[in-house]
């Protein structure tokens, strides 16, 4: 029986992480809100797949869950409280919360712009913090569980890797400051997982420096977000935890 409800973020195409675990967790018996912005995909190598919300929308509502798909860009300092607006009036109060959006376009120190330095921060940190304040504030006597995908990635990727540093420490913070509402939140690293983004050359690279010779995927780091978010998991809080098949060991 579903009757928990739990928002997502970054869930536009059906082959990312977050349709992974919006999968993982309708199996759980969870309700889920999908945030996606489409113009994000448009700038990206895999570019819109237009059809990709409404059957993924269709697929989670097969397995008995109740599905809201709400677009908005994160990056807009507004766009936090008009979702989180939209989501009491229509789905109710948020039990869980991952945050797999993300704004990632490769530079380095010498080469990224104000703009782009600004753009990822503004969506990977700036709209992370407001969601998990906005979560908390209307969070349940129950509490909640708070999960957010992070990034070991900094050099020659330098606005997104030092956004990720940063909401690893929103994140962790979050964990004591908000422990006594009964909500836990953790960091979650999957390690590299191509989604789109891995040319053929980086393909091979990164399968040979796994332990098992192969690359992560989707539905490989889905279980382990969807443990963080269940009672089992709840007790789990303030960690930064790498769900990467041994890639960083």
């Amino acid at each position: 029986m579903h009757s928990k409800t739990a928002l997502i973020t970054g869930v536009g195409r059906t082959v990312g992480i977050g349709a992974a675990i919006a999968r993982a967790l309708a199996a759980d018996g969870w309700n889920l809100v999908l945030n996606y912005w489409q113009a994000y995909d448009e700038r990206m190598p895999w570019g819109i797949q237009p059809d990709d919300v409404g059957t993924l929308t269709a697929e989670l509502e097969g397995a008995g869950a109740k599905v809201w798909s709400l677009p908005g860009d994160l990056g807009d300092p507004t766009a936090v409280d008009r979702l989180m607006n939209q989501i009491a009036q229509e789905a109710g109060p948020l039990e869980g919360m991952v945050l797999s959006h993300c704004e990632s376009v490769d530079s380095a120190i010498l080469d990224t712009s104000v703009e782009a330095f600004d753009r990822h921060f503004a969506v990977n940190t700036r709209a992370a913090w407001q969601l998990i304040a906005a979560f908390a504030r209307q969070a349940t006597p129950d509490g909640g569980a708070i999960v957010a995908l992070t990034s070991d990635h900094t050099a020659f990727n330098l606005p997104y890797g030092a956004s990720k540093g940063a909401l690893d420490r929103i994140v962790i913070a979050a964990a004591r400051e908000l422990g006594g509402q009964g909500i836990s939140a953790n960091v979650l690293n999957p390690g590299p997982v191509d989604t789109g983004w891995m040319d053929e050359a980086t393909r091979e690279t990164m399968a040979a420096l796994q332990p098992g010779g192969r690359l992560g995927t989707p539905e490989d780091v889905a279980p382990t977000a969807a443990f963080l978010l269940s009672p089992g998991g709840r007790w789990v809080s303030g960690q930064l935890i790498k769900s990467d098949g041994g890639f960083s060991s």
